[in-house]
C-alpha cells in the first residue's frame, strides 16, 4: 500500500503560541523537533508495515523538518507546488489512505489558542455546506474526491472531536488540550507511542472506503477584512452575502478549492 501524511504543526504536543510556528520566534525550533518526531513515528509504523509512506509538510513554507531525521525510506514533499491541493500537494489515485498530523482546530471553535481555518490572518470562519470546516475538512474532501479514505487524525483534542464527528470511523490521537490561551500537553514520548501503536492497528485491518461525494458543494469565506471579501466577489460565480462574507458553488472538491485559491490570491 502506499499512504499519504499529511502535516502540521500547530496541532503538536507542547506548541502553544503563534511565536512557536514561525522562523524566529521563541521556541520555534522545538516546535519543528517534536513536528518531526510525531511525523516520524506515523512513518516507523507504515513503513514496519511494509507499505510506502508520503509526507507533505504542510505548515508555513512548508520546510520545517529535516528529511534526515525522519525514518529511512520515508519520501518528504517540502516547499509549495502551487497547487489547490496546499496541504495535500502530492496526494492522486495511487494512494490507499491519507492521514493528518499535527491539526488543529477550526477558526470557528474555543478549542485551541492556535486555532484556523486556513491562513489564520484571513478568515473568521469557513463552511462548506452550511456546516464549518476545518482544514481537515477541506482537505479530506480532496482526498474523497479521489477514492481515497482518511485514516488517522493526531491534533488538539478539539479538532479529534470534529474529525470523528465529521468522519465516522477515523481514529485520532489527541496530543492536547487547548485551554484560553494555554494547552494541556501529552508527553512527547507518550503521544509518539499512541501514534504508532494505533496507526500499526489500523494497518493489521482491512482500510475503510471514502467518504461519499454529495452533488454539489457550497462554500462560505467570512473575511476578517471586508477589503478582501470585496476582492473575491469578483471571481466568477461568487456572491457577496455580506460585507465580510463571500460564497460560491461548485461540482467538486477540487473546484472549490481552485475557487477558494484564486478568491484569497
Amino acid at each position: 500500500m502506499k499512504l499519504f501524511i499529511s502535516a502540521d504543526i500547530e496541532g503538536i504536543t507542547g506548541v502553544t503560541t503563534w511565536a512557536s510556528t514561525r522562523y524566529g520566534g521563541k521556541d520555534y525550533e522545538q516546535a519543528c523537533r517534536l513536528m518531526t518526531e510525531e511525523v516520524a513515528a506515523a512513518c516507523r509504523a507504515i513503513l514496519s508495515a511494509g507499505h510506502e509512506v508520503v509526507v507533505k509538510d504542510g505548515h508555513e513554507d512548508a520546510m520545517n523538518m529535516d528529511p534526515k531525521d525522519l525514518p529511512k525510506g520515508t519520501q518528504l514533499i517540502r516547499g509549495w507546488m502551487n497547487t489547490p491541493y496546499s496541504m495535500m500537494a502530492g496526494l492522486d489515485e495511487t494512494f490507499d489512505g491519507t492521514l493528518y498530523l499535527g491539526y488543529h482546530s477550526g477558526a470557528w471553535t474555543n478549542t485551541s489558542p492556535l486555532k484556523h481555518t486556513g491562513e489564520d490572518y484571513l478568515y473568521n470562519w469557513v463552511k462548506v455546506n452550511g456546516e464549518y470546516a476545518s482544514e481537515f475538512t477541506l482537505n479530506s474532501m480532496l482526498a474523497d474526491e479521489l477514492g481515497i479514505p482518511s485514516l488517522f487524525l493526531s491534533g488538539d483534542k478539539g479538532i479529534c472531536s470534529d474529525a470523528s464527528a465529521q468522519y465516522p470511523g477515523i481514529v485520532t490521537v489527541a496530543t492536547k488540550e487547548g485551554i484560553g490561551n494555554g494547552t494541556w500537553n501529552l508527553h512527547p514520548e507518550d503521544v509518539n507511542e499512541q501514534i504508532e501503536q494505533r496507526i500499526t492497528e489500523i494497518l493489521s485491518n482491512p482500510l475503510p472506503k471514502a467518504k461519499a461525494l454529495t452533488d454539489s458543494y457550497t462554500m462560505e469565506l467570512c473575511f476578517k477584512d471586508h477589503q478582501r471579501a470585496r476582492t473575491a466577489s469578483w471571481y466568477p460565480g461568487a456572491e457577496q452575502i455580506d460585507p465580510f462574507t463571500v460564497s460560491i458553488t461548485e461540482k467538486t472538491p477540487l473546484a472549490l478549492a481552485i475557487a477558494r485559491m484564486y478568491m484569497t490570491a
